[in-house]
């Protein structure tokens, strides 16, 4: 567990053979010429101090190794943008350009980059826009920017710039952009929660912080978002025009985040309000309590998430339990029933 080694102490470890574990965060790019040690530790959090981006090809069916580029940290997220590569490595954010020597062969080129994360370990982007979710620091925003500059011929140079950051401490496990302004996020204590950007705030401390709008306790720890169906969509359908992000846990659990209408998240609320009073938990436990946001530093009522099963489960009621929650909700049963089944199409 990380958290148990925030107050490690910093070693040195002996590496006396190159047979660590194969894998995105081994060692055995390590040359043989090397001086014999590694620091593994640093500030109490684990750090690799050596890593590799490698670039392939596909000839014949076969891979083929065309670029290789060694990097100060272990390489933690890739994410294709905008023609050119951007990487997370350690505490850095890194942006490199595919460029093509003098001899023909290609090399990645470092651009830019963007340092102020503990590590950065899930990236997720959209046009010039970055999403970073951090081992410790929760969600940051980023820009990037790019300058036109003439001095006897035109080039250009990039930046990276911070716009605005989630200044909780939240122990992320994964991030994915929802839309232009609402961001994702998953974390350590199984909770799910969204942050939104501040663009139209008064001043630029409000425009740098990113607002928590959306907090729920999911009881599964996720480890990836990504967007898209289970099912295939009908175009004719309500739920055809719903945006969804599939997510998987560690557990083998696959489910659906689904981005709902204003109108239709109102009307799915007063459901599930109504569900809570006859569906009684395993055990007897409160359905409110179970979802609320739950971590080190906080328990708060979960807000702006709706409990998909909780909400499915009102077509396995018997006709007269259906029959009095239409009614307490001023809705045709027929109606009612009718929206719920819309949902199950989600997914």
């Amino acid at each position: 567990d990380n958290k148990d080694a925030r107050h490690a102490k910093t070693y040195e470890i002996a590496l006396k053979d190159k047979d660590f574990v194969e894998g995105p965060l081994s060692h055995t790019n390590l040359d043989n010429g090397a001086d014999g040690s590694l620091r593994i530790v640093r500030n109490g959090i684990g750090i690799n101090e050596q890593g590799r981006i490698l670039v392939f090809v596909v000839e014949d069916g076969k891979l083929q190794l065309i670029a290789e580029k060694e990097t100060k940290g272990a390489v933690y997220s890739l994410n294709a943008f905008n023609g050119k590569l951007l990487a997370a490595i350690n505490q850095k954010i890194q942006l490199y350009k595919w460029m093509l020597r003098e001899d023909g062969s290609r090399e990645l080129q470092a651009e830019c980059g963007h340092h102020g994360h503990i590590l950065a370990l899930y990236v997720q982007t959209r046009g010039d826009f970055i999403v970073v979710g951090d081992l410790m620091k929760s969600i940051s925003l980023l820009l990037y920017k790019v300058f036109n500059f003439y001095f006897f011929c035109q080039h250009e140079e990039g930046a990276i710039e911070e716009l605005a950051r989630d200044y909780n401490a939240n122990w992320m496990s994964a991030v994915e952009i929802l839309d232009d302004d609402v961001f994702l996020g998953a974390e350590n204590n199984y909770n799910l929660f969204t942050v939104r950007k501040n663009s139209d705030a008064a001043t630029d401390e409000e425009r740098g912080r990113l607002e928590v709008v959306g907090e729920y306790h999911l009881g599964e720890f996720v480890n990836r978002f990504r967007h898209g169906s289970l099912v295939m969509r009908l175009p004719d359908s309500e739920a055809g025009h719903i945006p969804t992000v599939i997510f998987g846990t560690i557990n083998g659990v696959i489910g659906v985040v689904a981005s709902l209408p204003h109108d239709q998240y109102v009307f799915l609320e007063k459901l599930q309000a109504n569900l809570v009073k006859v569906i009684k938990g395993v055990g007897g436990l409160s359905h409110e309590q179970w979802r609320s946001f739950n971590n080190e530093k906080k328990t708060v009522d979960a807000r702006n998430f709706l409990d998909g099963d909780l909400i499915e489960s009102f077509l396995d009621l018997s006709r007269s339990r259906m029959d009095e929650i239409a009614s307490s909700m001023a809705v045709p049963l027929e109606e009612l029933c009718k929206r719920v089944e819309e949902l199950t199409r989600l997914h």
